[in-house]
């Protein structure tokens, strides 16, 4: 059996769907399970059973020996919450949890951390481990992947194989729950059927004229596709980047959702919310070659490619993956 935490979420439900398609029915799905809005992301999915969150370390305690490998993906990812102890709670402490089980019943595990951490990428966005220590994340969310990734590496008693992978920005299907955290793509879907136009965050960095902020944008769908090389090879323990290796505008993307609609582009700027103004990261690009340089060979999906199967085949339709 394979575990995924945050299984009714966005990344963790299309990774159940994912696992499905590839024949691997029996999962065990973990969240707390009380927010209704996110029951139709595991419409039509296979699994085995549903566990509560709160109760995991002891379910692994009885059924460990059945269990085959574990998928953290759950997580606080609000980037807009500054009370740290939610995110010790739910970022750090479960994580450890999970960890020291993973680590006692020898069982491999792949969790999520975050670029997020980079903070400002005043150190790069490499994903060597050198510099995990000196980063500085702008928010209580990245410090607490941050956290968790620098106690890992700390860490004697390890799973037979682990590893974390720090997601750039994931777009893409089933993130409808997320609120204000869902991607600008969902956003702008929603203006544009609501007003015919959308409004980007203005820029308040003279380095970065309105629109031009550069974010690594990866579609789910190619998240999976490295999650599983990742569960099938077990190759080499560690902290990876997980982007596309190439930044894009978030101009270039509200675009590329407008087309996706074929429409032609209205956008405006308004400004950046004051409480995240000051915590907000103008550029993120991962460094993808580690994870190259163990074998991973698929090419990732344009943003084009990317915005329109997820505008045409589930936006429009309404539709989950």
């Amino acid at each position: 059996m394979i575990i995924v935490t945050g299984a009714a979420g966005f990344i963790g439900s299309c990774l159940v769907r994912k696992l499905n398609d590839e024949g691997f029915n029996q999962l065990i799905l973990v969240d707390d399970f009380s927010d209704n809005i996110k029951h139709k992301n595991l419409a039509n999915k296979q699994f085995t059973d549903k566990v509560h969150r709160n109760d995991l370390m002891s379910w692994l305690s009885i059924n460990h020996q059945s269990v085959d490998f574990v998928f953290h993906i759950g997580a606080k990812t609000d980037t807009t919450e500054f009370d740290v102890s939610i995110f010790n709670k739910l970022n750090l402490n479960f994580s450890r949890n999970l960890w020291q089980s993973c680590s006692q019943f020898q069982l491999p595990l792949i969790y999520a951390s975050s670029a997020a951490t980079y903070g400002m990428g005043e150190f790069g966005f490499d994903d060597t481990h050198d510099i995990v220590e000196q980063l500085t994340p702008l928010n209580p969310y990245g410090e607490s992947k941050n956290e968790f990734d620098k106690w890992a590496l700390g860490q004697n008693e390890t799973p037979p194989f682990w590893a974390g992978f720090k997601f750039f920005n994931v777009f893409g299907p089933n993130e409808y729950h997320k609120g204000r955290m869902a991607s600008v793509i969902f956003h702008t879907f929603n203006q544009i059927n609501a007003t015919g136009s959308m409004q980007l965050f203005r820029s308040h960095n003279a380095d970065f004229k309105d629109g031009e902020q550069l974010r690594d944008f990866i579609y789910v769908k190619d998240v999976c596709n490295v999650l599983l090389f990742m569960m099938s090879e077990k190759k080499q323990s560690g902290l990876y980047n997980l982007g596309t290796g190439q930044a894009r505008t978030f101009y270039d993307l509200a675009t590329a959702t407008f087309s996706a609609l074929n429409q032609d582009p209205n956008i405006s700027f308004i400004d950046t919310p004051e409480d995240i103004r000051d915590k907000y990261q103008y550029f993120t690009q991962a460094k993808m070659q580690k994870l190259i340089n163990i074998g991973y060979k698929k090419p990732f999906t344009t943003l084009e490619d990317g915005i329109e199967d997820y505008v045409k085949s589930y936006l429009v339709k309404g539709v989950c993956y």
